[in-house]
């Protein structure tokens, strides 16, 4: 009696191993047509032509400002002279800018911010919420010397006449709280893109996590949320600082066009921001080739200074994007 023995199962075939496209498969632009060739070589022209420009100026700057820029402008005021030698520096300006900057976006950052979670995490009412998105777009789009034009007749009233100088009941409106005020404006839609690019780059799970142990709303936002949303806010805010100190239309407008500090009554700091003063992009308005002072070597000079100030700024974002990259992204 022979004795069966059962045959196990044939085993499957072995998975085909996954391939590597090929460099055939991958389309070059050997294959395109003559008018997308021509599309190609025309965005490349047009990219090394941006970066040529870009270079150009800052290695223009960079060589006219070293050869005329002296440690003594940094801490000396502008005074009168009949020579560049005898006009002093421009330390009022490197102060005035510095001022301007803080104020600027210590208005715009927390507007920006509380504008850009009620946008993103509420949005209620919808119309409101549409009408607020028109708005900053339409203060993105409106010209600098718009704003100053706007904030003269708002800083020339009476009621404000406390935040300028004021004489027999006529308020000049010049102060460096109007300027700041008004610059704020110019940073707020930047600070509101990035903020809003941040939180809306959460993806909505964590929330709802956040919803599920108990928390609020507003917990939620201010210890979950903002946290998560750091880079992108303090990139906005670098970004809006950038445009505030480079912005000269309402410098010019409502901060005035003297070299120097022009403070308002006894009472320190306020004498100073009630008054009137100036920054380097004014400082370099005027003593251009063709401005009122005539002092080209100096301007130059206070030009290479603030062209420095703006290269730190996107230096520091690009350390920020990348420090928030080293840390990782959400996973959907």
């Amino acid at each position: 009696m022979e004795s069966s023995v059962a045959t196990p199962p044939p085993s499957p075939p072995p998975a085909p191993a996954p391939q590597k496209p090929t460099k055939d498969a991958i389309e070059g632009s050997a294959t395109w047509q003559l008018s997308d060739r021509i599309g190609l070589a025309i965005c490349w022209a047009l990219g090394l032509l941006f970066c040529a420009i870009a270079v150009a100026i800052i290695v223009y700057l960079l060589i006219q400002g070293l050869s005329y820029l002296k440690p003594s402008m940094l801490v000396t005021p502008a005074t009168s002279g009949f020579s560049q030698s005898q006009t002093g520096g421009f330390s009022d300006a490197l102060i005035g800018t510095l001022i301007v900057g803080t104020m600027g976006i210590a208005i715009a950052l927390p507007v920006g911010v509380g504008v850009a979670i009620w946008l993103v995490e509420y949005g209620r009412p919808a119309g409101l919420a549409r009408l607020t998105e028109s708005t900053i777009e339409a203060i993105a789009g409106i010209p600098s010397i718009v704003l100053a034009l706007f904030g003269t007749v708002i800083f020339s009233s009476t009621a404000l006449g406390f935040l300028s100088r004021t004489s027999e009941g006529v308020v000049f409106g010049r102060s460096f709280f109007a300027a700041a005020t008004m610059l704020s404006l110019v940073a707020l839609p930047l600070v509101v893109a990035s903020t809003r690019e941040g939180l809306n780059a959460i993806p909505q799970h964590v929330r709802e996590a956040s919803y599920a142990v108990g928390k609020t709303k507003i917990a939620t936002t201010r210890r979950i949320l903002l946290p998560a949303a750091r880079p992108q806010v303090a990139t906005g805010a670098m970004l809006g600082l950038g445009r505030i100190i480079g912005d000269t239309a309402i410098i010019l407008v409502l901060l005035g066009a003297t070299q120097n500090f022009a403070p308002v009554g006894n009472t320190f700091p306020l004498n100073y921001l009630r008054g009137a003063g100036t920054t380097l992009t004014n400082f370099v308005y005027e003593a251009s080739p063709t401005g009122n002072l005539n002092q080209p070597q100096k301007a130059y000079a206070a030009a290479f200074v603030l062209l420095l100030m703006v290269l730190a700024l996107n230096a520091a974002v690009d350390v920020v994007h990348r420090r928030a990259r080293k840390v990782g992204t959400w996973s959907h």
